[in-house]
């Protein structure tokens, strides 16, 4: 198997592991080929193979244990996001063992307040493409998600903009950007009359709130996600290595 040059040699390395991992192929608690292995089999250098491992490693999905070999993380299969991928709804929803899919409710234009303005680095009072979206697992509703992204980095007509689209192909082809890392603080909230009319259950019980902040390579900030998740219905478990 020889991989591609459309993606970084390292981001497909990463991609190819991380499928055998989540297909089974590398069981939880079995042994991974060497480096060296990996290397040939790939077409890649040791150098390649060793920074993938380790950033599969300190996202909890493999355990390195020096002069015995890499494995894969034994109890990778109860946890359904690691810190690595927490932001991706969509991923969240798969590790829970359902279907995930996409439906836009709104997308509106306004004004930065002054906080977003802060955060976004642009000037309070810019444009701002507001998406509402919600997320499904099979076919019930999850995750509410409102993502505010600053019109200014827009290079698409916005008219063609696909909300029901993973944010990240969002953000490749319209905005012309890649997510190179994001920020998310987990908080508690209590469920609106709105929220209950859209997943249910007693309004005033506690729920969980997942704030994001999403830049590129460069430190730039791309956009904020405010995310309303229903933890009685999936749950959020994290794994995460220590050194």
């Amino acid at each position: 198997m020889r991989v591609l040059q459309a993606k970084s040699i390292a981001d497909q390395v990463d991609e190819i592991l991380l499928e055998r991992i989540r297909s089974g192929v590398y069981l939880p608690g079995s042994r991974i080929p060497s480096e060296s292995e990996l290397s040939d089999e790939l077409g890649v250098s040791r150098a390649t193979v060793r920074t993938v491992l380790a950033k599969l490693a300190a996202n909890g999905f493999i355990i390195r244990k020096q002069g015995d070999g890499t494995y894969v993380n034994e109890h990778v299969h109860r946890a359904s996001a690691h810190f690595g991928n927490l932001w991706d709804l969509t991923e969240l929803i798969a590790g829970n063992g359902y279907n995930p899919s996409i439906r836009l409710i709104s997308m509106t234009q306004r004004p930065a307040t002054e906080e977003e303005a802060l955060v976004l680095a642009m000037e309070t009072g810019g444009e701002l493409i507001c998406l509402r979206r919600l997320f499904y697992a099979d076919q019930r509703a999850v995750i509410l998600a409102n993502n505010v992204i600053p019109f200014s980095l827009l290079r698409e007509p916005i008219d063609n903009l696909d909300g029901g689209l993973h944010i990240r192909e969002i953000f490749d082809q319209y905005f012309h950007q890649k997510i190179a890392f994001v920020l998310t603080n987990i908080r508690s909230t209590v469920m609106s009359a709105e929220i209950q009319q859209i997943f249910g259950g007693e309004a005033g019980r506690p729920i969980l709130q997942l704030q994001t902040t999403f830049y590129e390579k460069n430190n730039l900030p791309l956009a904020l996600g405010v995310n309303i998740f229903d933890d009685s219905f999936l749950h959020l478990s994290l794994a995460q290595a220590w050194n």
